[in-house]
């Protein structure tokens, strides 16, 4: 696996009229190769383009363009609860990704001698927990009217072939607390049209508050959804997968440097293979997993 050196560039910005403050996202790349797959990249709730580096740097570092967007929702922007954006702020996230695709030229120029290497055919959307649902609507995920729990508009799109979804809520209704009932109506995913092959991660340690099921409800967006899935269930991980979300990030809660290893390689592995890269890669990590005599975590797909 050959490690290139990162260029990081933030903020970049990308002009948003309709979204009441312009978009801000951080792009990394390696310096050297051509024909760069992209990953759009959304933060979990209240996070931001400063987070999640043990992935942005990995993935960057061999061989993918890597964009951040900062969401409505970050502790950064200080959203108040009361703004009349708040009610929406699912849908700005899913129109902030949307609105990255359709700035790639913006992104390509803001880096210093990206011009021409990037691979606009090969793009993959990721997310971690509420990032994981942005994603997941870019891969054919509906949210649902949490009175009816019917309806859900489509907000797929057609640029995106792939996607990964960590610790991501699973089925809503009657699978909520009452609490997530009442603050987070937007948790009424339903997975029936999310064709779009993915790979969906999950700690079996994730005991969610959000839900009443317990660390299964993870597996949702693998269980529920048609189409190539693969679900890597990593072993002893809780909503942090051992601390993807920073380096020595205070919300981690299970700190545990082989576990981002193992997710940080299986996640670029199945890139790979999803975006028609390459193979050999998905093959070995699937293959590692499963011959290991104390394995990680383990790899299933349908």
């Amino acid at each position: 696996m050959i490690e290139s050196a990162v260029v990081s560039v933030k903020p970049v910005v990308l002009p948003a009229p309709d979204r009441g403050e312009d978009l801000r996202v951080r792009v990394s790349a390696p310096v050297t190769g051509y024909d760069l797959p992209i990953i759009v990249f959304s933060h979990g709730f209240g996070s931001s383009l400063d987070s999640y580096g043990p992935l942005a740097d990995f993935w960057a570092a061999h061989g993918f363009v890597v964009v951040q967007p900062t969401h409505l929702d970050s502790r950064t922007v200080g959203l108040s609860p009361d703004d009349p954006r708040t009610p929406r702020i699912w849908r700005f996230r899913v129109e902030d990704d949307t609105r990255v695709l359709d700035s790639l030229d913006l992104v390509e120029a803001a880096v210093p001698g990206l011009g021409g290497r990037i691979d606009r055919s090969r793009i993959a959307a990721a997310g971690h927990s509420f990032g994981g649902q942005t994603a997941g609507n870019l891969l054919g995920l509906r949210v649902l009217n949490p009175e009816t729990l019917s309806g859900g508009e489509d907000l797929s799109d057609s640029r995106v072939s792939a996607g990964v979804l960590l610790a991501t809520a699973g089925r809503g209704g009657a699978d909520l607390t009452p609490f997530a009932t009442e603050h987070f109506p937007f948790l009424n995913p339903s997975f029936a049209n999310m064709t779009t092959p993915a790979l969906v991660v999950a700690g079996d340690r994730d005991d969610s508050p959000l839900s009443v099921r317990g660390p299964d409800w993870m597996t949702d967006p693998y269980v529920l959804s048609p189409g190539a899935k693969s679900l890597l269930t990593v072993f002893g991980a809780e909503h942090s997968l051992g601390g993807i979300a920073g380096y020595e990030a205070a919300e981690t809660t299970d700190e545990n440097p082989d576990r981002v290893a193992l997710i940080q390689q299986v996640t670029w592995a199945y890139l790979r293979h999803a975006l028609d890269v390459e193979d050999e890669s998905w093959a070995a990590a699937r293959k590692s997993l499963s011959e290991s005599t104390d394995p990680l975590g383990r790899i299933e797909s349908k």
